[in-house]
């Protein structure tokens, strides 16, 4: 039985339920917007001696649950003290929420980090029992990714590829396609967005011009470049003529939800080498045309509808259209989202957003209705006092059934575990 907290009435009391745990923490306060409607319900998923976590923020559509909601993705490391070395397994587990939280091992990865997890992507055309992770062959370092199947508990698919080795970046929500970065590149130029050790083929170049964003097709498993490192660099320098970097890399490669279009940052300086960073956002269509360097409207944007994204402007969460190059509408103020900047989530069916963001050693949730401006905030979710690279991100991640996010937090005996927060109405 989980340990719960619940968001009641405008009181603050405390609640403890079953034996999982022995730890009693204060609910949050319930915070009203004009009509109150809502309430919010902390739950710990995972336990024990094991580190457990999901991985990523749950921008487009990266839903951890089934198409049935019965099992939950995650994985089970040992230790969160440092970055995986090359010849550490994460354990790839399913978490049965139809008996107990119970969880299933069912597979093995050397391609893993603490924000990212493997990139879990449930394949959008069978998602009740198939997924998509990223994994590395030890002896060459080359990564790949993998589709398996749950029901016939095994890899169905590697999507393997010996000249230019790419992992998933993003599975389009139609299940056409995913993106492909190099992480042996990303690791080397900011160790916490790539694979520690894996193989790097386009390390010689600051711009390659065999080497950027990729697309796979699923079906068929052919890849092409979308976009590459050159490319990137020659827009660059029409706003910064005198841009001088020691080697680009692409982070956040973000579909929108039609599938039409891509946004991602094309970024340098992260690798404690001195130089000047440079962070530019960027569109794409998914075909490749209409490459168009955007407005920075934040570190962890998301995408709304069609092609807006959810961003910030200053202290305002807004939202950004991309063709446009401007900002169309804000969403609440400062009292509903004191850190736009935060890790942020839009629901399947686009009527719930989260916000997560970090305060101390604990990270809070603001989950809002932009239909009427209703929201509720959490109490702190534990986070410890990791940082850096092995940080312990809010990243929210919403259900199927658009009613909870999964999120991290540290548990009572100091492990890294799974916390659901669910919806509540009165409606």
């Amino acid at each position: 039985m989980p340990l719960i907290f619940q968001l009641l009435g405008l009181g603050v009391r405390s609640l403890f339920i079953g034996a999982c745990c022995s730890l009693i923490l204060p609910v949050a306060e319930r915070v009203y917007a004009e009509t109150p409607s809502f309430d919010l319900q902390i739950e710990q998923v995972t336990a024990g001696d094991k580190h457990h976590f999901f991985g990523y923020i749950g921008q487009c559509q990266t839903i951890p649950w089934n198409k049935s909601g019965r099992y939950i993705l995650g994985m089970e490391i040992d230790r969160i003290d440092r970055m995986p070395e090359p010849e550490d397994a994460a354990t790839i587990i399913l978490i049965d929420t139809r008996n107990d939280n119970r969880i299933v091992r069912i597979e093995k990865t050397h391609a893993w980090n603490p924000q990212q997890g493997t990139m879990f992507y449930w394949n959008p055309r069978s998602p009740e029992t198939q997924f998509f992770f990223n994994d590395r062959d030890i002896e060459s370092g080359k990564v790949f990714t993998v589709l398996y199947d749950i029901e016939k508990k095994k890899r169905v698919r590697e999507y393997r590829f010996d000249d230019t080795p790419i992992g998933n970046g993003g599975v389009a929500a139609d299940g056409s396609a995913w993106l492909g970065l190099n992480y042996g590149r990303l690791a080397r130029l900011r160790l916490v967005t790539g694979y520690k050790g894996a193989l790097d083929w386009s390390k010689d170049e600051k711009a390659p011009d065999n080497d950027g964003m990729f697309i796979v097709d699923i079906e068929s498993g052919e890849k092409r470049l979308l976009v590459s490192y050159r490319q990137l660099e020659a827009k660059i320098k029409e706003l910064n003529p005198e841009l001088a970097h020691t080697g680009l890399f692409i982070n956040h490669t973000l579909w929108n939800r039609d599938c039409d279009r891509i946004y991602f940052f094309a970024r340098a300086g992260w690798n404690g080498d001195g130089s000047k960073r440079t962070n530019v956002p960027f569109s794409i269509h998914a075909d490749g045309t209409h490459l168009s360097a955007q407005k920075f409207i934040g570190g962890h944007p998301e995408w709304a509808e069609g092609s807006v994204l959810i961003g910030r402007q200053g202290k305002k969460q807004m939202l950004y259209d991309v063709d446009k190059k401007e900002f169309v509408k804000q969403w609440g103020n400062a009292e509903i989202f004191p850190n736009p900047e935060g890790d942020i989530s839009l629901s399947p069916d686009g009527q719930w957003f989260a916000n997560g963001n970090k305060k101390g050693d604990k990270n809070y949730y603001s989950i809002f209705r932009p239909s009427d401006g209703a929201f509720a905030r959490s109490e702190g979710i534990d986070k410890g006092q990791y940082g850096g690279d092995i940080r312990i991100d809010p990243a929210p991640r919403w259900n199927r059934t658009n009613d909870a996010i999964l999120v991290p937090g540290i548990s009572k005996n100091g492990t890294r575990q799974i916390f659901m927060i669910r919806i509540n109405t009165s409606e």
